[in-house]
């Protein structure tokens, strides 16, 4: 199906696919940096020392929750413009 033969409705509904997924990259990408942020920040402040293991394991996880998003929105949009292809 062609996006010329598509009715506005199902050309809507796409575009409101396409923004969703974009959104749920965006959350991972969100959840990426307040992970990464408080890692630094454990390791950063003195305070926070006795801590040291979960900087570096919210670090750790920052970059594994980064790489699921990705993945998963590379997957979704490919699986999204397969259908409508």
């Amino acid at each position: 199906m062609e996006h010329k033969d598509m009715s506005k409705t199902d050309l809507l509904a796409l575009v409101r696919t396409k923004l969703a997924n974009e959104r749920t990259f965006l959350a991972y990408f969100r959840t990426f940096i307040v992970f990464l942020s408080s890692g630094f920040a454990i390791l950063k402040l003195e305070i926070l020392q006795s801590l040291k293991g979960l900087g570096y394991f919210f670090i750790i996880i920052s970059f594994i929750v980064v790489v699921i998003g990705l993945l998963r929105f590379f997957y979704v949009k490919k699986r999204i413009n397969s259908y409508y292809d």
